[in-house]
C-alpha cells in the first residue's frame, strides 16, 4: 500500500501516517523515493498494538475463551503455525506481540501473556533460554519447550556483491547495516559477537539503525536502503535474497506450568509436529525439528 492508502486503511488522516513515520511508530519501507506499507506487516502491527487492551483484560482475569496470549520473539513460521492452527482447530485463537525475547519472558513473568517466544543466547553457558530463568521468569513456574532450530545470517543482496562473509566485514565504511532492536534474541547473539571479536559498534554503519521483525530486515535490504542485517534463512528465500549463514539457533516455547495442559497448547504441539506442518515448511529452508515438542526445561 502506498501512503495514501494505508492512511484510508487505518482510518487516519495522511499527515498522521508521516508522523508515525517519523516516530519510526509503523512499519514501512522506502523504494524508489516512495513510502511503501506492506499489508502483512501493517496487520501485525495492529494485532501487536490490540495486544495492549488483550494484556489488560488478562490482568483483570477476564479470559477470552479460546485465546491464547503470546509475545516475544518473531519468525514466518510462527505465521503459518497460527493459520494451520485456525484451520484444523477453530476454536483457538493466537494472539502475538512482537516485542522481542527478552520482553516477552518479563510480560509473561508479570502476568501479561501465556506464552512466550524466545531464542536468548547465553555466551557462557553456550545454551539458549534456560540461563534466563534465575533473571526473568521469577514469579512462574517455567516450562521451556522446543519448537524448532533455524539457522540465522546475513541478509544481503542477490548474489552478495559486496562480498559479505563475517562481521569484520561490516566495518567497510560503503557497508550499510540494518540492526535488530535492543533485547531481541538477534541483537543480544549479534552484539555479543561483536564483542567476543572486539569489534566496537561505532565501527559498523547504521548499526543504531533498528526493526522489530526478521521480514523488516529483509525489506529494508530489498529496497536497497541498507546492504546487510541479519535475519533467518525463510526470509532470504521469501524475498528471492541472497543469505550467508552464521549459526543455527534453538527457536522455543515459554510458559507457566498452570497453562501447559490446556488444550489450545497441545493443539499447538500437535500440528508443528504433523508431517503435513513439517512439509509445508520444509520449502522455506532453514528450519530443523530434531527436538520439536520436547520439553527442555521445568521445575518439579
Amino acid at each position: 500500500m502506498n501512503t495514501k492508502e494505508v492512511a484510508r486503511y487505518l482510518g487516519i488522516n495522511e499527515k498522521q501516517v508521516y508522523f508515525l513515520i517519523k516516530k519510526r511508530k509503523i512499519p514501512a519501507t522506502r523504494m524508489t523515493g516512495k513510502w511503501l506499507f506492506p499489508k502483512k506487516l501493517i496487520d501485525d502491527w495492529l494485532a501487536s498494538d490490540a495486544m495492549k487492551g488483550l494484556m489488560e483484560a488478562k490482568i483483570k482475569r477476564e479470559r477470552i475463551e479460546g485465546a491464547l496470549l503470546a509475545a516475544g520473539s518473531n519468525d514466518p513460521l510462527l505465521d503459518l503455525l497460527q493459520t494451520y492452527l485456525r484451520k484444523k482447530f477453530r476454536e483457538f485463537y493466537i494472539f502475538s506481540a512482537n516485542v522481542g525475547s527478552t520482553e516477552g519472558m518479563k510480560v509473561l513473568d508479570k502476568g501479561y501473556t501465556d506464552i512466550a517466544w524466545s531464542h536468548l543466547f547465553d555466551p557462557q553457558t553456550g545454551q539458549y533460554n534456560i540461563p534466563f530463568v534465575s533473571s526473568y521468569l521469577t514469579h512462574v513456574k517455567p516450562v521451556i519447550i522446543n519448537l524448532f532450530y533455524r539457522e540465522i545470517g546475513f541478509i544481503v543482496k542477490p548474489g552478495n556483491p559486496l562480498g559479505i562473509k563475517s562481521f569484520a566485514d561490516l566495518t567497510e565504511k560503503a557497508i550499510g547495516f540494518i540492526n535488530r532492536q535492543e533485547g531481541s534474541g538477534t541483537r543480544v547473539w549479534t552484539d555479543n559477537c561483536l564483542r567476543e571479536q572486539g569489534i566496537p559498534t561505532s565501527a559498523i554503519k547504521g548499526y543504531e539503525r533498528e526493526v522489530y521483525t526478521h521480514m523488516e530486515v529483509g525489506l529494508s535490504i530489498l529496497a536497497k536502503e541498507a546492504d546487510v542485517g541479519i535475519a533467518t534463512c525463510a526470509v532470504a528465500k521469501l524475498l528471492g535474497l541472497g543469505f550467508v549463514p552464521l549459526t543455527q539457533e534453538c527457536f522455543d516455547m515459554i510458559l507457566d506450568e498452570s497453562v501447559f495442559f490446556e488444550r489450545g497448547i497441545q493443539a499447538l504441539l500437535e500440528i508443528i509436529n504433523s508431517e503435513d506442518f513439517k512439509n509445508k515448511v520444509t520449502g522455506l529452508g532453514g528450519y530443523d525439528f530434531k527436538s520439536s515438542g520436547k520439553i527442555r526445561y521445568h521445575v518439579s
